[in-house]
């Protein structure tokens, strides 16, 4: 474990960087990126999360458990109506030092899940994916994978040297998920923080720079075969 002054040029990214993560579009084959926009989103997003049976081209779900399916681990939700996922949404755009995206279904151009860039540190080079939840429409999809594939891609084009996914301890599909995408588990703080009035030990999972050409082979590979 090294502690030898880092590379001035990176050292100078930190500088470069800005706490505020620049508005982009990110573009896949199966799902498009972009800048959240409460006005335009909320509404076709609270259509696919609130529990009401649902289309998406040729995928449907039947009346579901909102909660269980979608808002459990989330800060917020399930939500009674689409102003209160409205108010939830533009506080996400309104983060200091994060950039929340919409997720597209790009052959119907439907709304269908929410993804962040937050927890954003320059000083120190790195960043989070967080704040990530999909429409039971596109739950065991190629849909998360493929926006995680885009957002690290965009991080380490960027200069960071770190990644970090964090998750309610509990939460096993995101523990899952976080491992099989190639996300390093780091371990559990215990009584991290409260949310919805209840305890949340959570679970530490990072991609780091000199890990990504192979995190990013495995995950181009997973994305190929689908």
């Amino acid at each position: 474990m090294l502690d030898e002054r880092l590379p001035e040029d990176v050292l100078a990214r930190r500088s470069a960087l800005p706490l505020k993560v620049a508005p982009v579009t990110l573009e896949g084959r199966s799902v498009r990126l972009q800048p959240l926009s409460p006005g335009r989103d909320s509404s076709p997003l609270f259509a696919v999360s609130n529990g009401d049976p649902e289309r998406l081209g040729d995928r449907e779900v039947d009346a579901y458990d909102a909660d269980e399916l979608v808002w459990r681990y989330m800060l917020a939700g399930p939500f009674a109506d689409v102003e209160s996922l409205s108010g939830h949404l533009q506080a996400l755009v309104d983060m200091p030092n994060g950039l929340c995206l919409t997720v597209i279904d790009v052959p119907t151009g439907q709304p269908v899940g929410v993804v962040t860039f937050m927890s954003n540190v320059p000083e120190h080079l790195k960043i989070e994916l967080g704040n990530i939840w999909y429409s039971p429409l596109v739950q065991r999809t190629p849909a998360n994978t493929e926006s995680t594939y885009l957002m690290l891609c965009h991080a380490f084009d960027l200069g960071y040297r770190r990644v970090e996914w964090k998750c309610n301890a509990n939460n096993e599909r995101s523990r899952r998920a976080a491992l099989r995408m190639g996300f390093q588990f780091e371990g559990i703080q215990e009584s991290h923080v409260i949310i919805k009035d209840r305890n949340r030990d959570t679970a530490w999972f990072r991609v780091l720079d000199r890990e990504w050409p192979e995190v990013k082979e495995r995950l181009e590979g997973m994305l190929e075969a689908t």
